[in-house]
Parts: structure tokens; C-alpha cells; sequence
């Protein structure tokens, strides 16, 4: 397992949209396990009102996460970027294990080591309730949508 994880900081517009676009590559997988390899093994997280130390909480949170946000599906856009940080905005659609479907809303705040690996991860979340009618996200971004933004309204 490489402990290396290009594109690597100081950041370009181009290499922030690549390791934008993994993320969101990675997250929509559901798998905790690929997704932790993207963190030092020391990561912080804020996530919401929860704080999360390393990769083993991680893959706890994250396996946690996704048995109540069932077909989940995220998109993330580039906000900003400068030297190891990248300023992220996203939305993603779930629903519970009622049927109550959910679109949440996001910023997060990232910063890498110079591996690229993300040591420090903060992110801000709401939740509203939609219909499945309302749903607009269905399933990973297509290939040919890669880089572009999607509309957080």
C-alpha cells in the first residue's frame, strides 16, 4: 500500500480539480476502507459536531454513515484553493431507513501533507428533507462530467 497519494500540494487549479473529483470518486464508492487510504493515518476530522482521530475512526464513521444514508450520492465542487488547502462546497442525496429521502448541504476545509494525503479535514453540513420526486443526484457523476460544476441550489 503506497502511503502516496497524487496529485500532490502545492496546488494548481487542475490538480484541485483532480483531487476534487477523486474525493467525490472515492465517497460515492461507499467503501470506508478505500476511502481512509486518502487520510494520514493521524487525521483529523471535524465532521458536523463530531470530532474523528485517525484512520481506524474513520472507517468506523464512515461505515456508521452509510448504513443510515442508503444510496448515497455526492457531488463536490472546487471552491478555493492555495498552496496544501483546498475550500470545498457539496451536496449529496440519501435516504433513511424510513424512505424519508435527504438533500445535505456542505462546505469542507482540507489540508495535505506533502504526499497528498489529507491530514486535516472540517466540514459543515445541513440536511433538508426532499421527496424522491425532488431528487436530482443519481448515483457517481458520469465520466464526462468530471471537472464541471454542479448547481447547489
Amino acid at each position: 500500500m503506497s502511503e502516496d497519494r497524487p496529485p500532490y500540494p502545492p496546488f494548481t487549479e487542475a490538480t484541485a480539480l483532480r483531487k476534487v473529483q477523486a474525493a467525490e470518486d472515492a465517497w460515492n464508492t461507499r467503501d470506508p476502507q478505500r476511502v481512509a487510504l486518502a487520510y494520514t493515518p493521524d487525521s483529523v476530522w471535524r465532521n458536523r459536531d463530531l470530532f474523528v482521530t485517525g484512520r481506524e475512526q474513520i472507517i468506523e464513521f464512515l461505515t456508521a454513515k452509510w448504513e443510515k444514508e442508503l444510496d448515497y450520492a455526492l457531488r463536490k465542487n472546487l471552491w478555493a484553493f492555495s498552496g496544501n488547502h483546498i475550500a470545498v462546497r457539496f451536496q449529496y442525496e440519501s435516504h433513511d431507513t424510513t424512505g424519508q429521502w435527504w438533500r445535505s448541504y456542505g462546505n469542507e476545509l482540507w489540508q495535505f501533507n506533502g504526499r497528498g494525503l489529507m491530514d486535516r479535514r472540517e466540514a459543515s453540513i445541513n440536511d433538508v428533507p426532499i421527496t424522491e420526486a425532488d431528487r436530482r443526484t443519481f448515483g457517481p457523476r458520469p465520466e464526462s462530467e468530471h471537472g464541471t460544476e454542479t448547481p447547489l441550489r
